[in-house]
């Protein structure tokens, strides 16, 4: 290994990572305005608890499950095989066979998933409807920004888009909290994966990452230094979610259909966007490893520094999306280029999603654009929420409309980041209407 390669790792493996980093931060909008098109998402389904979806179907999930680990050794080689006491198993206690599905899945056993929906941005809770509270939807603390849940009953029907745009949401409510066996938490210590592969594993958003960042793209020297940055597995999540979608479908249980399916396109939205497929975008394998000597030889300043303007531009391309997007539609401002972006299907095609898009156009895309996405942000925004390393951005504390300072700042500078946003918006509609067109109801 190359003395630059030594030198990145340590800042490499620190600063891709901002504690509440989620993408898109809103799948339920990504997803709502990406399929209303399709015709197959205007059918009404039957509420459907995952027990009774279990109870019907668990000898052939058996099969299933057990057919996703060859597929994992051949194209995830890194993912470690499933450990032999976790195999899903139908026969057993009734009452423990929710549990035996999600550890067979390897997510956080205690994840709700309660039979609800995520409403609009702006829409009015139904008719007699009380809101839930957030705690009962997610694991998570800080809780969904701005989010209006309402609890479903079983059997009710509720519109097929309504189903994939609120479950397009969940795994960032605590899907894969705690699953690494560093993470102080049992069932982590259960499930084989080994320690978290980057990120600090006492915090409790950062468990998440490897499974909604997808590293496929960095320089050779990259990943000589930092072999861990192979270690990111979204690819793991769209299969298994896509094959029990599929299952699902094909075996009458459609609400449990679009609902993996909303888990699907949620990792896959999660490539789309470049701070999620590109481990520091903004900084050179060079530079990185020029603020790694200087903080070897007792200057960590310089490094500490690019680690706070990582994060905070992260975040802030992802804060200016999310309100944005929910203005647009609150205010039922049809035009706005990032809503038209996501419902733009011009540039579709007729295959569904392969496998190999995964990589070679989802996360290959997202990766090409990481760095003029963070260029875009940082001439766009005030220097103190993205050029001012003393500055932590976190808008669920200290709230911070961007869109309101970019359009008081330099138009052209929001008119280059619209553009780079409306890209990945459109290519995250794209291949969210390909992983649809894959599925029985899509063909």
């Amino acid at each position: 290994m190359t003395r630059t390669a030594r030198l990145a790792a340590p800042l490499l493996l620190t600063a891709l990572l901002a504690p509440r980093a989620r993408a898109w931060d809103d799948h339920a909008i990504v997803t709502r305005e990406s399929l209303a098109s399709l015709p197959a998402l205007g059918a009404r389904v039957r509420a459907e608890p995952l027990e009774a979806f279990l109870a019907a179907e668990g000898a052939r999930l058996e099969a299933l499950l057990a057919g996703e680990e060859p597929w994992l050794r051949e194209h995830v080689p890194a993912w470690p095989p499933l450990p032999a006491a976790l195999a899903f198993r139908a026969a057993g206690p009734a009452g423990e066979l929710r549990a035996r599905f999600l550890a067979a899945l390897r997510v956080h056993p205690a994840m709700p998933l309660p039979l609800f929906r995520q409403l609009a941005p702006g829409a009015p809770l139904p008719p007699g409807a009380a809101a839930l509270p957030p705690s009962a939807v997610t694991l998570v603390r800080s809780g969904p920004d701005a989010a209006t849940f309402v609890a479903l009953a079983d059997g009710e029907e509720v519109p097929a888009l309504e189903v994939v745009a609120t479950a397009a949401d969940e795994p960032d409510h605590g899907l894969d909290l705690g699953i690494w066996e560093d993470n102080g938490t049992a069932w982590g210590a259960r499930y084989g994966l080994g320690p978290q592969p980057f990120g600090n594993p006492a915090l409790e958003f950062s468990s998440q990452a490897p499974m909604h960042m997808g590293f496929f793209h960095e320089p050779w020297l990259a990943y000589r230094a930092a072999p861990q940055l192979r270690r990111t597995f979204p690819e793991v999540r769209i299969h298994l979610f896509r094959a029990l979608a599929a299952h699902a479908f094909a075996t009458g249980h459609a609400y449990w259909g679009w609902r993996f399916t909303g888990f699907a396109l949620h990792y896959l939205q999660d490539l789309a966007q470049p701070y999620h497929a590109r481990a520091v975008p903004g900084v050179g394998l060079a530079r990185v490893a020029w603020l790694q000597l200087l903080g070897a030889v007792g200057f960590p300043g310089p490094r500490a520094a690019a680690i706070a303007l990582a994060s905070n531009r992260h975040l802030a391309a992802e804060s200016y999306t999310r309100r944005r997007l929910r203005d647009a539609i609150a205010a039922s401002r049809a035009g706005d280029p990032l809503l038209a972006a996501l419902r733009e299907t011009s540039g579709d095609g007729t295959a569904p999603l392969a496998d190999a898009d995964v990589r070679a156009g989802v996360a290959r895309a997202g990766h090409a654009a990481a760095d003029p996405l963070d260029e875009a942000v940082l001439r766009t925004f005030p220097a103190r929420h993205v050029a001012d390393p003393a500055y932590t951005f976190d808008d669920t504390r200290e709230p911070v409309d961007l869109p309101a300072l970019a359009r008081a700042g330099d138009p052209a500078a929001e008119q280059a980041l619209v553009r780079l946003l409306s890209t990945r918006l459109r290519d995250a509609g794209r291949w969210s209407r390909a992983l649809v067109r894959g599925l029985p109801p899509g063909r």
